[in-house]
């Protein structure tokens, strides 16, 4: 089968800024909702903040599809559970979510492989007649005489969904005249298979395009089908379902109370865990846990099965504490149980757990409590034999806490080398050492005290009480806390009561919630979020509802149009 529309997609494949949610709001056809909010002061959400100062409210991004989005649009667009986006080059970092719309980058292997991909998804869509019964239950009795009627019926229903809106004006016209075009020369399977590689290169299914209207007020505000691709992209990571879809026909999603009934609806649903798995998936040092290579001989019990086991370890509990427990995270950095199976409590040395099911058991709170102290997260952050506090203290201190250290730069940077091993018997003796030189020193007194408070875990994050025939001393401090700690527990215990740990949690969700990465213009949004966060007692389901509740995702800029 050809690439039908390689060079269309090679032309128009652009990241970043989209014009058309800040321009005439005139753009984009939307089968319903024309009202809005009235702009009286009432029913607008959370923050609305004053001043055109070029923040988050006042631009729309033309956004890519992520890997993780593809597959699950696939999937529910069409059945392919293949995770076919999985082909495609790994995202930017950008935000740390690989959403930041400013990061997604269009390379020509890019292009070729929707292309490829395209092909792939359609073929296995076409395949069987029971498969394509799947698509439209037409198909299974098509005739010559039926065919146009079934095609029309099959496109009217998939490409609205594909595209997360109603289709404008002679759109589904031109797609049945495709599939008859292509049908001169194919079976009626190929040309179907054809019309859907086409619909998959299309800028309308690869971005999430926002062309916005005009409020009562003159204010720019995404339509009633965008806002519902904004819930569902945001909450489970795919494309609107149809009862969102009904909403957005009937012009129900326009207010804030509207868009926030279907985010609690959503929260709900099952489909919002592996969100919320996503998300982590990324916050943590966890998600290569499988691929971590390590010295079997230093460390027998590790394996890369092990690792995978690490990784659904945190998942699991992530997953319980907010949707099944408290749903706090200060409850999720301090809690005294995880979640094990048979493998897993075996490699920690805990007894009583048998079977392939992960189920949940009482942590030793003398060594372990909370997220931060599971196996997979302190092992994630080490790429070597030798334990590391520099790296361990740097992921909590800017990941964790957002506290941003100074690093050098230029030739001071480029000669930095972790120890030699052999320098001391300990950690703390190697890198004291290490951090001796000036140039250092202000780095290392800000991650140092934090990465050290973790030494009584080894490399793959084993419980040890001495390195080197030698005891370990964890003792440590927090920058920006009082006081000085002694060990893994204290450690946490004194990042979940800092401020700045659960302000730095929420600036994470909400990088991820609007794809971007926050900066200083967008202080009053994230200063809203935050309020919201301390006032439910950082309970993150309220979070991610305060996030549905902005300026910055209900879409109304704070300055005049």
């Amino acid at each position: 089968m050809s690439k039908l529309c390689s060079g269309v997609v090679a032309c128009v494949l652009v990241g970043g800024c989209y014009s058309g949610l800040a321009g005439d709001g005139s753009g984009g056809s939307d089968g319903g909702g024309d009202s809005a909010s009235t702009g009286d002061g009432e029913d607008t959400g959370i923050g609305a903040c004053e001043g055109d100062d070029g923040s988050l409210v006042d631009r729309a991004t033309l956004r890519r599809l992520t890997r993780f989005e593809y597959n699950n649009t696939v999937r529910d667009l069409l059945g392919d559970d293949t995770l076919p986006g999985n082909a495609f080059p790994s995202e930017e970092i950008g935000n740390g979510f690989g959403n930041d719309a400013d990061a997604q980058p269009v390379s020509s292997l890019l292009v070729e492989q929707y292309g490829a991909v395209a092909e792939s998804v359609a073929i296995r869509a076409t395949e069987t007649p029971e498969r394509l019964a799947a698509l439209a239950p037409c198909t299974a009795t098509v005739t010559d005489a039926t065919e146009v009627e079934c095609v029309r019926t099959l496109l009217a229903d998939l490409a609205p969904r594909a595209y997360r809106r109603p289709l404008q004006d002679d759109e589904l016209d031109e797609l049945v005249a495709l599939q008859q075009t292509l049908r001169a020369d194919a079976t009626f399977a190929v040309s179907i298979a054809g019309v859907l590689e086409m619909i998959l290169q299309s800028v309308d299914f690869l971005y999430r395009v926002e062309h916005g209207r005009l409020d009562g007020d003159g204010r720019v505000r995404p339509t009633d089908h965008e806002m519902a691709t904004r819930l569902s992209y945001f909450l489970w990571g795919t494309m609107p379902d149809d009862e969102l879809r009904a909403a957005a026909d009937a012009g129900a999603l326009s207010s804030a109370s509207d868009v926030r009934a279907h985010a609690e609806r959503m929260l709900d649903d099952p489909r919002a865990r592996p969100m919320v798995r996503f998300f982590f998936d990324n916050l943590l040092p966890i998600s290569g846990l499988a691929a971590l290579e390590r010295d079997d001989v230093r460390y027998p019990k590790y394996s890369g099965a092990i690792g995978a086991l690490m990784r659904e370890e945190t998942q699991r509990f992530l997953e319980h504490a907010i949707f099944d427990g408290t749903g706090t995270w200060p409850d999720a950095l301090t809690a005294e149980y995880t979640f094990m199976n048979a493998a897993l409590a075996e490699y920690y040395g805990v007894d009583g757990v048998v079977g392939e099911e992960f189920q949940q058991v009482a942590l030793d709170t003398t060594q372990r409590l909370g997220v931060l102290t599971h196996a997979g997260v302190v092992a994630g952050t080490i790429h070597s034999n030798e334990t590391n506090p520099v790296v361990r203290g740097s992921f909590l201190v800017q990941k964790i806490m957002c506290n941003a250290i100074p690093l050098p730069s230029g030739d001071v940077l480029a000669e930095i080398k972790p120890p030699d091993p052999d320098s001391g018997a300990t950690a703390r003796e190697r890198f004291s050492r290490h951090s001796e030189d000036p140039a250092c020193t202000p780095c290392h007194m800000a991650m140092d005290p934090v990465g050290l408070a973790l030494e009584n875990y080894d490399a793959v994050g084993l419980w040890r009480d001495t390195e080197n025939g030698v005891t370990i001393d964890a003792s440590g401090s927090v920058p920006g806390t009082e006081g000085t700690i002694d060990g893994p527990v204290e450690l946490v215990r004194k990042i979940a009561a800092a401020p700045e740990t659960h302000a730095c949690f929420a600036q994470h969700w909400a990088n991820f919630a609007y794809g971007r990465t926050h900066d200083s213009a967008d202080a009053c949004v994230q200063t809203a979020v935050e309020t919201a966060f301390t006032e439910s007692g950082y309970d993150v389901r309220a979070l991610l509802l305060a996030l549905t509740q902005t300026d910055a995702f209900l879409g109304m800029p704070a300055g005049e149009p």
